[in-house]
């Protein structure tokens, strides 16, 4: 079988695990869980194209996971209150409803905003600082500045965002009481549904013409550049894309879990991100889902037990991880496979002195 059969079949096999076992065995509260994990999933898968395919660490991919994730709550609110304030504005004192709000009364204009939003935003920081050919390092520390940022403004705009607490409270969503067991189960299949597809809209683009063109901007932006192409129009592109899968991870994740805050945005929930790409395997798109998922799944496990110390515990893997397994798990998974396929391979027939010298 060639490799890129064993890839579908391989898709395949993990899409029915996902859309046809895991529903039968796990209970509605297991079954949320893992609609978390897989919202997480897609925002990862986003790392994975920017960072590992593209070498851009993005340490603010909670950002545009805010940004998609607020554009969806700001309608559920407006939806829930029918015409009048959404409660936190009521408890704030505010009177009218602001400007920012108003397009959101249409669910057509939220469901857009929540690419167009993230994706426009990427668009514009990629324009301004990779033309100024600002990458590596310096990247990732803008990028981590702008989560930081981005988290104070949350928090500070307690009228216009719900502070602290975020946004929170949903009866509706869609005609749906989004707490019954249901909906929820709903929300488990199209989650699963457009990780699966975006995931297959990502390996295409990888292994276009512009994928290979990324992946020589990831280990030679210069000579990319010396042949006559732009790299700061694939990084950014590239960036934008990525943005545009964490605004629909967050899309999702508010009628999942139920609430969209500045602690999901901010700086720690973007490295958590990171760490469970590299966990998995930044350099293919599959090792970065499977980063996500294990790495939340475990984060929910540990923390039940071990509530203080799961986030050193989570900063060691990282260390241990990019210093012993930089390609990470599957990395680990393809190292194991290539050595087990070289010890089944015949040994090559072993040819005669004579005849050896005589060719």
């Amino acid at each position: 079988m060639s490799a890129r059969l064993r890839g579908y079949a391989l898709f395949a096999g993990v899409a029915a695990l996902a859309l046809v076992v895991a529903p039968l065995v796990l209970p509605a509260f297991r079954l949320d869980e893992l609609a978390k994990y897989l919202c997480f999933a897609i925002a990862a898968l986003g790392i994975g194209l920017a960072w590992g395919q593209g070498g851009m660490l993005t340490l603010g991919q909670g950002v545009f996971f805010g940004l998609g994730g607020y554009a969806m709550a700001m309608y559920l609110k407006l939806h829930d209150a029918d015409g009048d304030l959404p409660d936190f504005m009521v408890w704030s004192g505010v009177e009218k409803l602001p400007a920012l709000w108003k397009p959101f009364e249409s669910p057509v204009v939220a469901v857009v905003a929540v690419v167009a939003v993230p994706v426009a935003v990427a668009t514009l920081l990629g324009v301004l600082v990779f033309r100024q050919r600002v990458r590596g390092a310096y990247f990732a520390i803008l990028t981590q500045a702008l989560a930081a940022a981005f988290g104070i403004l949350i928090v500070g705009q307690q009228a216009l965002t719900g502070g602290t607490n975020g946004l929170t409270n949903f009866y509706d969503f869609f005609g749906q009481d989004p707490e019954a067991d249901s909906t929820q189960r709903t929300m488990y299949y199209v989650t699963a549904v457009v990780l699966g597809v975006l995931y297959l809209a990502a390996r295409q683009l990888v292994k276009s013409r512009f994928g290979r063109l990324l992946v020589a901007v990831r280990d030679g932006e210069d000579r990319v550049r010396f042949l006559g192409y732009n790299p700061a129009t694939v990084k950014t592109v590239t960036f934008a894309v990525s943005a545009g899968m964490a605004g629909i991870a967050g899309a999702l994740f508010v009628p999942v879990v139920g609430i969209i805050s500045p602690s999901l945005l901010d700086v720690v929930p973007s490295l958590e991100l990171v760490v469970a790409v590299a966990v998995g395997g930044r350099y293919t798109l599959a090792g970065a889902i499977l980063g996500a998922v294990a790495m939340n799944y475990a984060k929910t496990s540990f923390s039940e037990q071990w509530a203080g110390g799961w986030l050193y515990l989570e900063g060691a893997l990282f260390i241990v991880v990019m210093t012993l397994a930089p390609k990470g798990a599957i990395g680990l998974y393809e190292q194991a496979r290539d050595a087990l396929a070289r010890r089944r391979a015949p040994a090559a027939p072993a040819v005669p002195v004579g005849k050896e010298a005589a060719a």
